[in-house]
């Protein structure tokens, strides 16, 4: 498994375990999460992927309490949370609205609620998870910084930002933001030729990508994608989940696809994308199938 330096101290896995779903699960006891876990350190996956509002703010908890159980496993985790969305159920079950909020007060009380539910002392890496449009990014900025330099948390960046978001929230931190979590998969193209992955190219920054399966669409799909994927998921001894992520490691950019299931026996071929040897030729395959046309 290749590691990733996100910064000077900070190093993932190029392949990252997202816990979006644990809390849709049947079984959510701590042995069962504890087996996830497990399962991804075995292929050299070491880091895991939360949010707070993720399983209506229920699953930083589910991973808290296997992590109680056996505190042994923090050591050899990365953990990544994010932060700002206010959604009307849970602990915020009485707000009118779904919201964002980038405020200093509420990204610190996000935090220590997210290191209590986690059992953790520290965060490795914290996102903001959406674009905030009443973000005061000199307030936010200073929020982070004061939080990275606390040893709350070991780095910021941000997630779903645009390139000029991002650039509003750096003027205002002393600490580098580190990674960009954006939606990028063949379901999701246009990163590639919108300016979002270039941006952080020119820059070198690792990129993280959610649903790179397309929330599962190019396991279903029919068509000319679909025959494709299959036809290299065959040659390669693989399956389309595999080929789908191993598109996204062949760029040259840094991306750091985030990948959840809650099944053990998913869990167990999630590595399976680096066996996949792709060239540029049958990159283009698959990006010409997702595009629906010829490249011009």
């Amino acid at each position: 498994m290749n590691r990733i330096k996100l910064n000077d101290k900070l190093e993932f896995s190029q392949l990252i375990y997202g816990m979006w779903r644990i809390g849709d699960d049947s079984d959510t006891s701590s042995s069962h999460v504890e087996a996830k876990i497990q399962s991804c350190l075995d292929q050299g996956i070491t880091t895991f992927d939360q949010a707070d509002i993720y399983g209506g703010y229920t699953a930083e908890a589910i991973l808290g309490e296997a992590l109680r159980k056996n505190p042994s496993l923090r050591s050899k985790m990365e953990i990544v949370t994010k932060c700002d969305i206010v959604a009307p159920m849970g602990r915020y079950s009485d707000k009118r609205v779904k919201y964002y909020d980038t405020s200093a007060k509420h990204i610190e009380a996000s935090v220590n609620q997210s290191l209590t539910d986690m059992a953790i002392e520290h965060i490795d890496l914290l996102l903001i998870h959406r674009p905030d449009p009443l973000m005061d990014h000199n307030e936010t900025g200073a929020a982070l910084d004061g939080l990275i330099n606390s040893g709350k948390v070991g780095a910021a960046g941000v997630s779903n930002f645009k390139p000029w978001d991002w650039k509003l929230l750096q003027s205002a931190m002393s600490n580098s933001l580190v990674t960009n979590q954006i939606e990028l998969s063949l379901a999701e193209i246009s990163p590639f030729t919108n300016g979002d992955l270039a941006f952080h190219q020119q820059h070198g920054h690792a990129m993280m990508a959610w649903s790179p399966l397309g929330g599962g669409e190019l396991m279903t799909s029919t068509g000319e994608l679909a025959t494709r994927m299959d036809r290299i998921a065959e040659e390669s001894g693989t399956d389309r989940a595999a080929v789908a992520v191993a598109f996204l490691l062949y760029h040259p950019a840094t991306v750091l696809p985030v990948l959840g299931t809650n099944n053990l026996n998913r869990i167990a071929t999630i590595s399976d994308a680096l066996k996949v040897k792709l060239s540029r030729e049958s990159w283009y395959e698959l990006y010409e199938a997702a595009l629906g046309s010829e490249v011009p």
